[in-house]
């Protein structure tokens, strides 16, 4: 990547790579608003995340850092299609410092559910679909 479009990925967030993404523990699970149940495993929450990911056309964080004794926060604004999302990620790590339980806040209602949607289409033959709103939700 040249040096000027690392510098824009920068300025948008696109360069940020959460570093639980790689130290999910077996058994991790995933909740959010715009989700139907809970994903269960890390290849599960893995597959989700990357493709979530791919939604965003920027990523404007505001923080992301430790809480607690445990936990791990991230609060960002995007857009998906144009429309504007902000989120919040809080993750839960294990005693041995993994990625246990994430939960994902998107708002307002209608990003995310555009944001479902769109993830259900991304989705669409698997078994990770079932998490996501359908067009006939």
């Amino acid at each position: 990547m040249a040096d000027t479009e690392r510098g824009d990925a920068d300025r948008q967030g696109l360069s940020y790579y959460p570093w639980w993404l790689d130290d999910l523990a077996d058994d991790a699970t995933l909740e959010g608003g715009a989700m139907n149940g809970t994903a269960q495993g890390a290849e599960a929450v893995r597959a989700i995340v990357v493709k979530a990911r791919e939604l965003y056309e920027f990523q404007d964080f505001s923080f992301t850092g430790d809480f607690g004794d445990n936990g791990f926060l991230e609060i960002y604004e995007s857009s998906v299609q144009g429309e504007p999302v902000k989120v919040v990620v809080t993750v839960t790590r294990n005693a041995e410092g993994q990625a246990q339980s994430l939960a994902v806040l998107h708002r307002p209602r209608s990003s995310l559910l555009l944001f479902s949607r769109l993830m259900h289409e991304r989705f669409a033959g698997t078994p990770l679909a079932e998490h996501f709103l359908s067009d006939e939700s």
